[in-house]
Parts: C-alpha cells; structure tokens; sequence
C-alpha cells in the first residue's frame, strides 16, 4: 500500500532570482597567475564572486599581512605580560623583605632593587623608542 503525501514540501527551497547565465573565457599562464594573486590578495573564498565583484566594480577588500610587524607584536605582548608579572613579584619582594629581615638589611636589599627597577625602566625606553622607530618606518598608515 502506497501513501500519498500531502502538502509537504520536499527539496530546497527556489530562489528568487536564480543565476542562469554562464560565461567562459580563457587565460594564458601569465594573465592566469596575475588573476590568482588578486583573487588571493582579495580574501574571497569563491572565484565566482570575485569575478563578479571586479567586473561590476564593487569593492573588494584586500589583505596583506607583514609577517615582520605580526612577530614585532607577538614578541612585544609577551614581554608586556613578562613586565606585568615582574611588578607582581616584586610586590611580593617588598613585603617579604620588610617581614623577614631587620631594617639595615631590608634597606641594603631594596637599594639592590631599586637599582634593578632603574635598570628595568631603562630597558622599558628603549623598546619604546625601538617600536616607535619600528613604526615609523615600516608600517603603513
């Protein structure tokens, strides 16, 4: 026995405006690898519609990424986190010395830090003077 179905749509649903008409054109090697870098350099994830975007004139983002100025940041980030933890220790130096050794000793011992801390902040010009540097020449605005 067979049972008809009633009212059940089955499929995709149809588009409104359906793309019917293909065209094709072909490329020599040199007009193919110029046309990939653009479609690589666009970000697009389809041909098609990167085609569709450079002959309509609609605008296509292009992405380039400075591999130098991405490991810049990366090493400049995880120096900053470095420097964070460094001034977490050395609150917890402060209050260790304070609590375990006599007053002559605590201060010759945060006379020792101090001049860690001076050297630390000379470091700390220096990167800013290098990223300034850095940015200044090498990335674009």
């Amino acid at each position: 026995m067979t049972t008809v179905r009633k009212n059940k749509a089955l499929g995709r649903k149809p588009k409104a405006d359906p793309c019917s008409h293909r065209y094709a054109f072909n490329l020599n090697d040199t007009d193919n690898a110029k046309f990939l870098s653009l479609f690589d350099s666009s970000g697009m994830n389809n041909k098609a519609h990167f085609i569709t975007a450079c002959i309509f004139n609609k605008p296509i983002s292009v992405v380039k990424i400075d591999k130098a100025a991405m490991d810049y940041y990366m090493r400049l980030t995880t120096f900053h986190s470095q420097f964070r933890s460094i001034g977490t220790n050395y609150n917890q130096i402060t209050k260790a010395i304070k609590s375990a050794f006599t007053e002559k000793k605590a201060l010759a011992f945060l006379y020792k830090l101090e001049k860690a801390t001076l050297e630390l902040v000379a470091i700390n010009q220096q990167i800013i003077q290098l990223t300034e540097e850095f940015e200044q020449k090498w990335l674009q605005k």
